[in-house]
């Protein structure tokens, strides 16, 4: 019968894979080789294989890191197209304004307004009567609430931490909006922009250093669907 040491020494000749996968192992019979060759001498391969192992390490983050921010723009991918598909199922406008409570669920923020704007005081008050979404405003009022009353340009999509000091846009819900994103809509020819607010709770949501291509895809499609409602 073969001692322990022999049935060891025939298993790793007959499958040097297990220890060469083996880190740990592999780890502990470098630094055992080391150690045999006297504090004077350099193993230069045993330092390369250090630094290999750093850069595996580094590898196998970054390649966590890929795959974790692929699946969340799957995830983030998925639900604008859930809420496009939303946005044309309306076949009446007051319809298509009731259905963006549930757009606003399937965004998953906690307030959402389409911002109209107007030189018509009587307008503004039978538009306010359609749907609580709604909101109107003066000629020129989104591009001034999006830039603070700054001299700089409004991009299609603002992604901002706020805390509004002015219940126009949100009503009563502005005291807990703590983030936003600003989608601004271009109406058509011969008619004033508009703007389609979604507020949050959390300060994280939206940030300005995070991507708008997919809300700048849902706010194009958005100002479509409200030209054939204009129109």
């Amino acid at each position: 019968m073969k001692n322990p040491i022999e049935a060891i020494r025939d298993q790793i000749i007959a499958d040097p894979e297990v220890i060469l996968e083996d880190r740990d192992v592999m780890r502990a019979l470098v630094a055992a080789n080391e150690t045999s060759l006297g504090p004077n001498i350099v193993d230069l391969r045993g330092i390369a294989i250090d630094r290999l192992e750093s850069r595996l390490e580094r590898l196998e983050d970054t390649h966590r890191s890929v795959i974790s921010a692929a699946y969340e723009n799957l995830a983030g991918t998925n639900m604008i197209h859930r809420a496009v598909l939303r946005l044309l199922e309306a076949t009446d406008f007051p319809t298509f304004l009731d259905d963006l409570k549930e757009v606003a669920e399937i965004l998953r923020v906690d307030t959402l307004r389409l911002v109209l704007e107007t030189e018509h005081p009587e307008e503004a008050e039978a538009l306010a009567r359609i749907a609580d979404v709604l909101v109107t405003v003066a000629r020129g009022r989104t591009d001034a609430y999006v830039t603070g009353g700054r001299n700089v340009p409004v991009r299609p999509v603002t992604l901002r931490q706020v805390q509004p000091d002015t219940d126009e846009i949100y009503g009563e819900n502005a005291d807990w909006i703590h983030s936003e994103a600003l989608l601004k809509l271009d109406l058509g020819a011969g008619r004033l922009p508009g703007m389609l607010a979604l507020g949050s709770e959390d300060p994280h949501q939206f940030k300005p250093t995070q991507g708008t291509d997919l809300l700048g895809f849902f706010g194009g499609a958005f100002e479509r669907a409200m030209r054939r409602w204009l129109g």
